[in-house]
């Protein structure tokens, strides 16, 4: 073993592909002070055993950009380290057994389309002359994807660790990492133990790269990295004569895939329940190791796939392997820096697709901490998603149980995870479900989703056309229209800023004006330096120093962890305080008739104007409420201390009676506000989209003095858009736009859908998308172009405007 330096720039713990794959860009970029330690020997984890799939299609466009990248990078790295990778560019086809599958693959297609990758549609004929060996009587169709295919992970890994070395990078194998040291809120380094000797070694920076033992030494600092390792299970064929090579195989109908590989068949399973594994831990010993056969749980894949391909009835067995793989709460991996420990980063939890990602991952994790910002967007997969309570180890095997089944589900839209539910649940909860409310999940939190109707099933059926709730949602968004609806937005993260310093703090962060009156509501971008958009918020001054922050409930860890690490010196407190309070939103143009029934205050447009926020009396007790809106129409907010929200609840349902309130679920409020264009974080606007571009600059306040991303706006303003975010409706009324379909300008694919629903006041499918502009063109000239949607392969003309539809001038909010 080499000898293991005292100092280091980073400490990368894990030899497999992704810490490898860290290693090799860390040193690419000149980061000579690097050490990989690897507590037994390189690829002995999970990587050793992965199929090596590579697929470049994923399900957004950064996350294909990773993939693509990872492609690439394998196909050079024989070249350059010696090491083959096996790379094969064989293709790939997924197969349809039923029409939903085949709308959830051409939708996939067009998406292909848009994001740059070659795709081709099949035929069920087509399907079965690219493999002959395929039983394709009940195939409804398939796309084929020819620049995909399949690699060695264990040499891509060894060439990686061979090219990081060449670079400067340290890699011992051997040495176990046993803690991550911390001193002042930050990394200082590791302390390791190999054959008995141990040592120190201090460091800048330590990436977590540790697979399924990941989540236990993150948990050892507090750090949240949920994760749970599951069974994977993959037979591997004898020698079949004959057999030609074939690209890369799906049938997400029956749950499994298919390699051909020198002669032979790998048949692998997602299986809709899986087997968790290592709930007592990963054993000590553990390396290079198989788990212990379960044939009876494999064996309904395997009755399937030999029907599928009958050659496999013929061909003996020659592996039938079972190992361990991490899976995550939502089937996405992790990557960036740990929200409350600064130079804690993190590499993990690649749900089975961890040798396509690894390439890409490294690459852009090794960006972000050289450069100190992400190369672009990485939200999918940025490890502040994670909400503490999800390092719960019961939590986590239940949930995976359904995880790893959900690759290869029907990614059916709004489909609502089934296992580990209940968890965050709003005082009104249970009000809610005596009422006919369907729960959906955003980070953790039960929220009301649509209402049944008497007799109707409390349940989603799923499909790529119209949903059983759609009729729900049309009378939940026309009540709050043309009545009042009552939603619950509880999940609403609330953060309190408080301090001498907080009104200067914030005009730091804040791209708007926040030195307003007491009582006033501001809303704001935060950027960071590109102009890009960090966080989407109002904030409401409460007094001199106090002020009241409301953030998107799936972004709360990020928002906090942005605001607290730029307190620097400043005396100032950011405190979270959302489970202190429920948030009832009473909306419609009868929302004052309601809210007069219930309290005496007076909420006319002189006393309570739009933008304001007053303590009022609502039956028995006091509330905070702010006039302010997400669905476009006249409406509060109501911020209820939580052990009186259910008072406050009761006493609007007693009186809405005489005004006809319904209650409305989230997704009538986000097929409101899509009518209104209202951005959605995290879809329409990320910190990769200017805050211009995104048409939110009566947002910006360059004149209030210096602010982090002023330069970038007044540079944007000088140069000018490159793009524009734009609204479309669709002149068919009868497709339904989701996120993500090809926008065509002209004929031509420029750009895509960042989120769809549907409209129903304005009667079609509404969709937000960026649309590039030409050098000095004008709105008027972009707009007189010619544009079209692609819906699975059907382009849909649409209408464009760049000012919102619906109500344009906003008179309905101020109203």
């Amino acid at each position: 073993m080499p000898p293991i330096p005292t100092h280091a720039r980073v400490v990368i713990i894990g030899g497999g592909i992704s810490g490898c794959s860290v290693a090799y860009h860390l040193a690419k970029l000149g980061w000579t002070d690097v050490v990989l330690l690897e507590r037994k020997q390189l690829t002995s984890g999970t990587t050793w055993h992965a199929a090596g799939l590579i697929g470049q299609l994923r399900a957004s466009q950064n996350m294909t950009r990773l993939a693509k990248y990872s492609a690439d990078l394998y196909a050079r790295l024989e070249a350059e380290t010696g090491l083959a990778t096996g790379l094969r560019q064989c293709g790939s086809i997924t197969v349809a057994l039923t029409g939903e599958r085949h709308e959830e693959i051409l939708r996939q297609a067009a998406l292909a389309r848009a994001f740059g990758v070659d795709a081709n549609e099949l035929s069920p004929h087509e399907v079965a002359r690219m493999y002959p060996h395929l039983e394709t009587r009940d195939v409804v169709g398939g796309v084929h994807l020819p620049r995909d295919g399949q690699a060695d992970p264990g040499n891509i890994a060894l060439a990686l660790a061979k090219g990081a070395r060449r670079a400067g990078a340290s890699i011992v194998e051997g040495a176990k990492v046993t803690r991550v040291t911390t001193a002042d809120g930050r990394v200082s380094g590791v302390e390791w133990d190999a054959d008995h000797e141990t040592g120190h070694i201090a460091a800048d920076h330590v990436v977590n790269c540790g697979g399924m033992w990941g989540r236990d030494l993150a948990a050892q600092n507090n750090v949240t990295l949920p994760l749970h390792a599951c069974e994977h299970f993959y037979i591997v064929t004898e020698n079949i004569p004959d057999l030609a090579q074939l690209p890369v195989l799906r049938v997400p109908d029956e749950c499994a895939y298919y390699k051909e590989d020198a002669g032979k068949i790998l048949l692998g399973a997602f299986e809709p329940v899986a087997k968790p594994w290592g709930m007592n831990g990963i054993p000590e010993d553990f390396c290079f190791d198989q788990l212990p056969e379960d044939f009876d749980h494999f064996e309904p894949i395997l009755e399937k796939a030999v029907a599928r391909m009958p050659l496999l009835a013929n061909a003996g067995i020659h592996t039938v392997f079972n190992g361990p793989e991490s899976f995550t709460p939502d089937d996405r991996y992790y990557l960036g820096e740990a929200p409350n420990l600064r130079g804690y980063w993190v590499a993990a939890g690649y749900n089975s697709i961890g040798i396509v990602s690894s390439g890409g991952a490294g690459m852009a994790l090794a960006e972000w901490m050289n450069d100190g910002e992400p190369p672009f967007d990485l939200w999918e997969v940025d490890i502040r998603r994670a909400q503490p309570f999800q390092k719960n180890r019961r939590y986590l095997r239940t949930r995976v149980t359904e995880t790893l089944g959900l690759l290869y589900a029907d990614h059916f839209p709004y489909r609502q995870m089934a296992t580990a539910r209940g968890i965050r649940r709003s005082p009104l909860h249970e009000h809610l479900k005596a009422r006919g409310a369907v729960f959906g999940e955003v980070a953790g939190w039960e929220r009301a989703n649509w209402f049944a109707n008497d007799g109707q099933a409390r349940a989603y059926e799923y499909s790529w056309k119209r949903q059983n709730w759609f009729d729900n949602q049309r009378a939940e968004h026309m009540a709050l229209r043309t009545g009042v609806g009552l939603l619950d937005m509880t999940s609403f993260g609330k953060i309190r800023v408080e301090g001498r310093d907080a009104l200067r703090f914030l005009q730091r962060l804040c791209a708007n004006d926040v030195d307003v009156p007491t009582g006033r509501i501001v809303y704001t971008p935060m950027l960071n330096a590109r102009g890009g958009i960090e966080c989407d918020l109002t904030v409401t001054r409460l007094s001199e120093t106090a002020f009241f922050l409301v953030v998107p409930g799936a972004t709360l860890q990020r928002d906090l962890a942005w605001l607290r690490r730029h307190v620097g010196e400043a005396f100032v407190t950011v405190t979270d305080l959302t489970a202190a309070e429920a948030v009832i939103p009473v909306m419609g143009p009868r929302s004052r008739d309601l809210l007069r029934l219930v309290s005496p205050d007076d909420l006319s447009n002189d006393a309570h104007p739009f933008g304001t926020a007053r303590e009022i009396e609502i039956g028995m007790t006091l509330v905070r409420a702010h006039r302010v809106t997400y669905v476009g129409e006249l409406g509060w907010e109501l911020y209820v201390p939580t052990d009186q929200a259910a008072h406050v609840f009761e006493t609007l349902l007693e009186a809405g009676g005489q005004v006809g309130l319904t209650l409305c679920g989230l997704h009538a409020m986000d097929s409101c506000r899509i009518e209104k264009a209202y951005r959605h974080w995290g879809h329409d606007i990320t910190d990769e989209d200017h805050v211009l571009e995104a048409g939110l600059g009566f947002a910006v306040r360059t004149a209030k003095g210096d602010f982090i991303g002023r330069d970038a706006v007044l540079r944007k303003r000088e140069a000018g858009l490159t793009r524009r975010l734009v609204q479309f409706r669709l002149t068919d009324p009868e497709p339904l736009l989701f996120h993500n379909e090809p926008i065509l300008r002209d004929g031509r694919i420029v750009g895509h859908l960042t989120s769809g629903n549907y409209g129903h006041a304005l009667g079609a499918a509404i969709g937000l998308g960026y649309v590039p502009c030409k050098d000095g063109e004008t709105p008027a000239a972009m707009l007189a172009s010619d544009y079209a949607i692609d819906v699975a392969g059907r382009i849909v003309p649409a209408e464009a405007s760049l000012a919102p539809m619906y109500d344009p001038k906003s008179a309905r909010v101020h109203a």
